[in-house]
């Protein structure tokens, strides 16, 4: 993850480690969203890591392994000389917002009609990141509105970045547990990666965010691997006794990926277990999550296949002390990304299909399926979406798109932009 990139990287003319540096800054993991404070301060594009925001180029997410910087030995930039070897200390902490906005038609919507919704906005964040310490980085952001409300934070994380020389870099904090797979927050799409966001049953466990601490090594060119442990409660509230996990078990979770010319190829899998232990008779569930995913890039950087399968088994989705309901879910989906004039272009389109199909009616996405259906889960998921964008600013993306759910042969028109400024 760090040796190889850097031996490239620093065989750079000086003129642009500066460059360079200023990408770094702008790409941040694991979901490497923009700090674009970074750009208007140094003076260069967002192109150089985005192709288009949020989405990273190859470039961008080389420096994710350096914790923002050309190279991990870099010497400190814009900060205060304290006099003290010890202390790093930023010179100004920098921020960035992030504002999307969206009308989204529905054929048939919550209400049994077709209707028209102004998610006007749809989000606004707040952001940060950047280099505390030597092979330390920090990167955060607050919801100041998702979908109306004051969500807080989610990502929030320290990197330790190539520990001890080790080539191990270590993410501790709040991120998503898919990130090392493909990272929901860097997807142009107005659509989700249903996938990762699935929960069966009365359990919480899914592949979005939660809290521990992930592994990240690069044994040789082209080779990644990614270790997670985490509560798997995602991002509950501390209880009275302030702990955030509410049983004493933990998620265990090991991706591997190669790269093989145009083409990277990953497995991963999950393994963890959930408990009611504060009731009269306690119940767990054991969970196991596996599949396979691919990238594979054709025509230079123009178009882009994401692939992605996984198979869920939990053998007590509910949580009973008896009559324990085994279940298997089989989801994934596949992604397209077409640019006609490469990542330096305007034009971009995208097409995404989701796909879930569980052996009984266990499965909730929070897509507001507990109001429509009961019991209030769903057995299958099917929809596709065709989007197009349009880059009126390199920061300022406006964007289209048309879905179509199979399962409740509803279709949805969404209309909207997406900037950071």
């Amino acid at each position: 993850l760090v040796h190889t990139q850097e031996t490239r990287m620093t065989k750079l003319p000086g003129r642009w480690a500066a460059v360079v540096l200023v990408a770094g800054s702008l790409v941040i993991p694991p979901d490497a969203s923009a700090i674009p404070a970074f750009a208007r301060r140094y003076g260069v594009s967002c192109t150089l890591c985005h192709g288009p925001a949020p989405r990273l180029t190859e470039f961008g997410e080389r420096f994710a392994g350096n914790g923002f910087q050309f190279t991990v030995d870099e010497e400190p930039r814009d900060t205060l000389d304290t006099g003290d070897e010890l202390l790093t200390l930023l010179e100004r902490i920098r921020f960035a917002f992030r504002f999307d906005a969206f009308a989204v038609a529905q054929s048939d919507g919550p209400r049994n009609g077709s209707e028209v919704d102004l998610q006007t906005p749809w989000l606004i964040k707040l952001l940060s990141g950047g280099p505390i310490a030597d092979r330390i980085s920090y990167y955060m952001y607050f919801f100041m509105s998702e979908r109306g409300t004051v969500k807080g934070l989610e990502d929030a994380y320290l990197q330790f970045t190539d520990i001890g020389r080790s080539g191990v870099s270590a993410i501790v904090g709040q991120f998503q547990v898919s990130d090392p797979l493909f990272k929901r927050e860097l997807r142009l799409e107005y659509e989700d990666y249903q996938a990762y966001r699935l929960r069966v049953g009365d359990v919480g466990t899914d592949l979005t965010y939660d809290r521990g601490v992930m592994l990240l090594y690069s044994p040789w060119e082209g080779n990644d691997v990614a270790f997670q442990v985490v509560n798997g409660e995602g991002l509950r509230e501390g209880d009275e006794f302030r702990l955030f996990d509410r049983d004493r078990n933990k998620n265990f979770m090991l991706r591997l990926s190669q790269d093989l010319g145009p083409v990277r190829l990953g497995v991963f899998g999950l393994a963890g277990r959930e408990a009611h232990e504060d009731v009269a008779i306690p119940a767990d569930d054991r969970i196991l999550m596996w599949g396979p995913d691919a990238t594979i890039r054709l025509f230079g950087d123009r178009l882009e296949f994401n692939l992605q399968y996984l198979r869920r088994w939990d053998d007590n989705a509910f949580l009973t002390p008896d009559s324990a309901l085994s279940t298997t879910v089989d989801a994934g989906f596949a992604e397209l990304v077409f640019s006609p004039r490469g990542l330096g272009g305007r034009w971009f389109f995208t097409g995404l299909y989701n796909h879930i199909d569980a052996s009984a009616p266990v499965v909730s996405l929070r897509l507001g399926e507990q109001k429509k259906h009961d019991p209030p889960f769903i057995q299958q998921y099917r929809t596709f979406s065709a989007g197009v964008d349009w880059l009126l600013r390199r920061n300022f993306r406006l964007t289209g798109e048309l879905g179509w759910d199979f399962e409740e042969d509803g279709a949805r028109l969404v209309a909207g932009f997406v900037t950071a400024f």
